[in-house]
């Protein structure tokens, strides 16, 4: 994510985005310096703050029309309070989903049908919990593949990147729900989109530290169960359908591109790495020289699939995250099915071996 330009631009509010060992005792609350945890994962719980919280600027009007819709399953990408594509591709889903005319705009049929969900606010004044700040950031994070490699983890640039994934939305509207005066960093307070807690995954989602990748990014364990996953080229949405032929949810996701299109037709899920690592092999990239060497990357947000690895019985095709959540349905793919981290993990959650997968135009 390219968010350095931003980054200068955000005055005070970056100031306590940096990562400093040194200072993790004085960043420390009082609680956790004075009793012991019982479970490690709720040092990543975001606590309610004291405070009022300042009033919706008027350019993120559709925010919490964008929080019912992601609450619901019906994502509309990253959450910026605009009155975009994306949140006409969900609204479009979520009409479908309740039998209502697909029109992609705001009517009363479905504004109704969207108050099932009561957002009583759409923002939130929260905490930063200290694990959660003082994790290892990567501000000179490499664009080349081979310089990637060296890294322990392709983690996030900063904090605000961070921060900008656990609440499925973009620096940019950070900025804009905070005061300049706002610092960000271990124990401080920042107002947030109002996305729900998610309790801590159970203990079998541990493996490679996926139940913290979870409530890093706001997704829960428990998903609900689909039989078929079906993805439209056009449209720019991946649909997951239970056994009575119902949609559940829907995600944007890119798709493909002229040199490397969506392979249409029925596949089926083999198997889900989460957190993978990445074998990076140039000759299976029409825009990378051949003469350069294959590469082992590490696991993490940014790396090339992102959190979440969905096989499929295409060889060298899958449904996977990205590090880039904001060009979703505006960029390019490899052929692949690519989504934001946070729905690349929820559809993670539903998807068995075995899952139908569907491409179609």
């Amino acid at each position: 994510m390219k968010y350095f330009a931003l980054l200068l631009a955000m005055g005070t509010l970056a100031a306590c985005d940096r990562n400093d060992s040194s200072n993790d005792k004085e960043q420390r609350t009082a609680s956790e310096e004075g009793s012991e945890v019982s479970d490690p994962r709720d040092l990543l719980k975001f606590t309610e703050a004291q405070g009022s919280v300042p009033s919706l600027p008027k350019a993120l009007d559709m925010l919490s029309v964008q929080l019912a819709l992601d609450r619901l399953g019906f994502s509309p990408g990253v959450l910026d309070g605009k009155n975009g594509e994306s949140l006409k591709l969900a609204l479009k889903g979520f009409q479908k989903a309740s039998g209502l005319e697909e029109t992609g705009a705001l009517d009363e049929a479905t504004m109704a049908a969207l108050a099932k969900v009561n957002v009583t606010a759409p923002t939130r004044l929260v905490r930063i919990p200290a694990m959660f700040a003082n994790q290892t950031f990567y501000p000179d994070f490499p664009a080349d593949a081979a310089a990637q490699a060296k890294l322990p983890a392709l983690g996030y640039r900063s904090l605000m990147e961070a921060l900008a994934e656990r609440f499925h939305t973009t620096p940019e509207t950070l900025l804009a729900l905070n005061s300049r005066d706002t610092q960000i960093g271990a124990d401080k307070i920042i107002v947030v989109p109002n996305l729900p807690d998610v309790s801590p995954p159970s203990a079998e989602l541990s493996a490679r530290g996926w139940d913290m990748t979870l409530l890093s990014l706001g997704v829960a364990a428990e998903q609900p169960d689909i039989e078929s996953i079906i993805v439209d080229k056009s449209e720019g949405w991946l649909r997951t359908v239970d056994g009575e032929g119902k949609t559940i949810g829907q995600f944007p996701v890119t798709t493909g591109s002229s040199h490397d299109p969506l392979p249409i037709g029925n596949w089926t899920v083999k198997g889900v790495a989460r957190n993978p690592e990445f074998h990076y092999n140039p000759k299976l990239f029409w825009d990378v020289s051949d003469s350069k060497e294959k590469q082992l990357l590490k696991p993490g947000p940014n790396g090339p699939v992102g959190v979440v690895w969905i096989d499929l019985s295409k060889p060298h095709y899958g449904i996977h995250g990205t590090g880039e959540p904001s060009t979703i349905g505006r960029a390019e793919s490899h052929g692949c099915v690519r989504l934001t981290n946070w729905d690349a993990a929820r559809v993670a959650g539903m998807v068995k071996p075995g899952t139908k997968v569907v491409f179609q135009k």
